[in-house]
């Protein structure tokens, strides 16, 4: 059915307004009421409170004329009054990097259609910093006029109001943005206190990368007008909005990305997405993703953001050749900052969330919290947390300190983001990693001492290597124990395999990609590839599918990092890693695995390092102390028996049941945001296809079990990925099933 109703803003004149019913389904507790001047919603909320929102038109303007929550039995309590919804976007061009091209040209497949494709993968590109670094540009130096900026208009005439599931979704057409076009929505969840807005446009523009802010403009200052969020040290602070008015968004460097208006007896928190806002860097550095704008003495604004410059990590150093040499590193990171991808076509969705409360600040704060787990990993029985691929240049520490007695800033990171595992990836930007020899093993002495001594009961630092020489592209090795190897190129002709070696006993001189086979399969190690298909690994692992290392089962897959950030995809990384992951699957007589890592440089406590991060949970009774074997890591992840997560959604046990016709795909979850589809994914070595369950009755923080009927037969593998509603996901790693 659909309402027509007059509207009137705040000019003369009327807007006429049909707002459909059509495709609106009664959901139990959830009130729609079409009147004469707007349309409301209210919605039952968290721990029995009521939330209300109320919509309207003005000239054109969609406008929020109330945002209101009450306690069971209370009074209600107005949040905001006459808001609008605002949007900037900021669009720069995608360019394919030299580092990709390169390697495309090494492998004679630098075609149109190849640098088409993976431009949309690049790593190393900053669109915003004009004129650019030079040497990952690919074409002529950046320019001014590349650069756009715009501030959202509408052109509304109509909206509808829609239900999915246990969710409403009232949407305006007319929406422009810059390059972009298209829809204002915003969505309520039944039991949850959270309202999304989000911006749902296209571009028909090729090449554009982009970052966006997101808020609602208009809030009244009064008397006691109060902003709260905690700082990077986690200490309150709060602006009255008594100083000058600003004429861009502030952004605050707000732990949790959460900023807090004090209402009075309620309050309004506004976040982004926990995780599906954030494009990939090379750390963590808390750039400000919440904001104010104080407008005029007696408006405000407030919303989520990107900033138009990344940063780089803290330098760090007690001499000068190490400061001055991290000083470098860190500034080039600057150039390191590649936005969102927009394909031309498709949808993408620019959301912000606020989260009603008929509570104070503090209340308000901790349920905001619970949602992520307090931006920690939350222990799960039977299982124990493992993150890696952090280039941490600790044994550069070490030798610039001449001693591996102290705290390197980053363990208290990992732990308290709740990890027991953790594999580094010294020999990178650090250490002689080329060195055929005694320089390296002092080194790699180093290495093992100092993370033998930050090893902890149930905290096990293991030194790893991404060692990239001999199979092409990116690689990480994992070992069960401290090894002593170097892999010079050339290695020396009057180097062997091996040799014991007088100072360090018995080595590895890897040569070839023989010897690495070798030494893989003699030490009982494992080995993947290193962000596939972007970055130095463009073109990996494709270009090995056929090897016998590849074919191996100690080769164990690739590694998952949200690495491009498209907001038009369901799944974080959606392409590229699970792409990736079920053509391994497809081209080896066993499927392969996708291990979650970080790929990040030096961090500190005050980083905000959640959000930019993807951990695994193994199995795993207990973490194996430092002086033990790690085969129980090694062994667990080659047999892949870990989930892949954001760490909102979290696995408890899955299992496949019978066989043949009759098998069952069982899976137990705990979620906090409400969840969106779950998919069984399958292949029979050339095809990929996959079932999609919906998921948008589920309300907040709850579990469920899954019992999916499918039939085994002609199924090489078989796996399972779930996601919620604001792009938070966990995937089991592929099995065969039992035909």
């Amino acid at each position: 059915m659909a309402w027509a109703f007059v509207l009137f803003g705040s000019v003369a004149g009327a807007q006429t307004m049909s707002c459909s019913l059509q495709d609106w389904k009664g959901i139990a507790g959830v009130n729609v009421t079409a009147n004469r001047d707007s349309v409301e919603l209210t919605w039952p909320g968290e721990q029995g409170q009521q939330n209300r929102a109320r919509f309207a038109l003005r000239d054109g303007q969609p406008v929020v004329t109330e945002l209101a929550a009450r306690k069971v039995g209370g009074a209600w309590i107005v949040l905001g009054k006459d808001l609008a919804p605002d949007f900037q976007v900021t669009t720069g061009r995608r360019r394919i990097s030299t580092t990709e091209l390169d390697i495309l040209k090494s492998l004679h497949n630098d075609t149109p259609e190849a640098e088409s494709e993976y431009k949309w993968n690049v790593f190393w590109d900053a669109p915003l910093e004009i004129p650019g670094l030079d040497s990952h540009l690919v074409g002529p130096a950046r320019t001014p006029d590349e650069v756009k900026r715009a501030t959202v208009s509408y052109n509304s005439n109509s909206c509808k109001v829609t239900s999915d599931g246990d969710r409403v979704r009232i949407v305006f057409n007319g929406l422009t943005l810059g390059l972009f076009s298209g829809d204002l929505e915003f969505t309520a969840y039944e039991g949850s206190n959270l309202l999304r807005q989000e911006a749902l446009a296209k571009t028909d523009a090729p090449d554009v990368a982009f970052i966006y802010k997101a808020g609602l403009k208009g809030f009244s200052i009064n008397p006691d007008t109060k902003l709260e969020w905690r700082d990077d040290a986690q200490e309150w602070q709060e602006y009255d909005f008594g100083g000058e008015i600003n004429e861009q968004p502030v952004d605050l460097r707000a732990r949790n990305r959460l900023e807090i208006l004090d209402a009075g007896a309620g309050s309004l928190a506004i976040f982004p997405p926990p995780h599906k806002f954030f494009f990939a860097r090379e750390n963590e550095v808390n750039l400000g993703y919440v904001y104010y704008r104080k407008d005029s003495d007696s408006e405000f604004s407030l919303g989520v953001m990107q900033t138009e410059h990344g940063e780089g990590y803290a330098p760090w150093g007690v001499s000068d050749e190490v400061w001055d040499r991290r000083v470098r590193v860190a500034r080039t990171q600057v150039y390191n900052y590649a936005l969102y991808n927009a394909p031309p076509g498709t949808l993408q969705h620019m959301a912000v969330y606020y989260f009603l409360s008929a509570t104070g600040s503090r209340q308000t704060q901790q349920q905001v919290m619970a949602y992520s787990h307090n931006d920690t990993y939350k222990p799960v029985a039977g299982f124990k947390t493992v993150t890696g691929h952090f280039h941490l240049d600790f044994n550069e520490m070490i030798r610039d300190r001449g001693t591996s007695d102290f705290m390197p800033e980053w363990i208290p990171v990992f732990r308290g983001l709740g990890i027991n595992i953790v594999y580094l990836a010294d020999f990178h930007d650090d250490s002689d990693f080329n060195d055929p020899g005694p320089k390296r093993f002092y080194e790699q002495k180093l290495y093992f001492e100092g993370a033998r001594k930050m090893s902890d009961k149930n905290f096990l630092v293991i030194p790893a290597e991404e060692v990239n020489t001999f199979l092409g592209g990116h690689w990480y090795l994992m070992l069960p124990k401290p090894i002593y190897f170097s892999h010079a190129v050339p290695r020396p002709a009057n180097q062997t395999f091996e040799e014991n070696e007088p100072t360090y006993g018995h080595v590895y001189h890897l040569g070839s990609v023989e010897d690495v086979e070798n030494f893989v399969n003699r030490e009982k190690g494992i080995l993947w590839t290193a962000h596939p298909r972007t970055k130095s690994s463009a073109m990996y692992p494709d270009e090995y599918k056929d090897k016998d290392f590849f074919l191996s089962d100690r080769f164990i897959g690739a590694s998952w990092e949200s690495l491009p950030v498209d907001l038009s995809q369901s799944r974080l990384c959606e392409e590229r890693c699970f792409g990736v992951n079920d053509d391994m699957s497809k081209w080896a007589p066993k499927p392969k695995f996708m291990l979650a890592e970080g790929d990040t440089y030096m961090k500190v406590p005050s980083d905000e390092t959640y959000p930019l991060l993807a951990i695994n949970y193994l199995r795993l009774d207990k973490v194996p102390s430092y002086n033990e074997s790690w085969a129980p890591v090694v062994e667990g992840i080659r047999a892949g028996n870990f989930f892949g997560t954001t760490g909102e959604i979290l696995f408890h046990n899955w299992s496949i049941e019978g066989s043949g016709a009759k098998s069952v795909y069982t899976a137990s979850i705990e979620y906090t945001f409400p969840l969106e589809f779950a998919e069984l994914v399958w292949s029979d070595g050339a095809k990929v296809d996959r079932q999609i369950i919906r998921l948008t009755d589920t309300g907040p923080f709850g579990t469920k079990t899954f019992r999916i009927p499918f039939d085994a037969r002609g199924k090489k593998w078989i796996r399972f990925d779930i996601w919620d509603s604001a792009g938070n996901g966990a995937w089991l790693q592929p099995v065969t099933p039992r035909e």
